[in-house]
């Protein structure tokens, strides 16, 4: 089968939060340090403005969360974050996230969709932001902190809608 890529539902939670929190273990992608909850995670997911999955027969291989970046003068700026499960990178999965995320931030009235802080040492995600049309805004030394404290450069990218 193909894989499908479409809004949460509620039965998505346990395994979204499973692919959530295994990228906090990480620790070399996203700022969060703490696992969430299912309930912490319901909460969490449902704050958004929109979350989608990518799936293949049935199974959540990987999801998205999308809001604002910041609030009033810059609330037409929007912001994501992309989680694929281990077994399923390099298959695609991310890029048909990323794809659904920009058509969802239009369809939500935002203008641009503005990564804030990409670890430069993600090369993967570094790759697909570039090939879709993500533009490099500048690099922020030592922006990411890494377990054993080591500090790796973090790239602001941005894509207009």
């Amino acid at each position: 089968m193909s894989l499908i890529t479409r809004p949460y539902t509620n039965a998505d939670i346990p395994a979204m939060t499973a692919i959530w929190n295994r990228v906090v273990e990480d620790g070399i992608a996203f700022p969060q340090t703490e696992l969430l909850t299912l309930t912490e995670a319901e909460a969490f997911f449902g704050e958004q403005t929109s979350c989608g999955v990518t799936e293949e027969d049935g199974t959540v291989l990987g999801m998205y969360i999308l809001h604002p970046n910041n609030i009033g003068r810059c609330g037409h700026i929007s912001n994501a974050s992309y989680a694929v499960a281990p077994e399923a990178r390099g298959r695609g999965v991310g890029e048909a996230l990323v794809r659904h995320c920009l058509q969802t931030a239009g369809e939500c009235g935002f203008r641009l969709l503005q990564f804030n802080a990409v670890v430069a040492t993600n090369t993967p995600a570094r790759h697909l932001y570039e090939k879709l049309g993500f533009v490099q805004v500048g690099v922020i030394p030592g922006g990411f902190r890494m377990d054993g404290d080591v500090y790796e450069d973090i790239v602001v990218y941005y894509h207009t809608l």
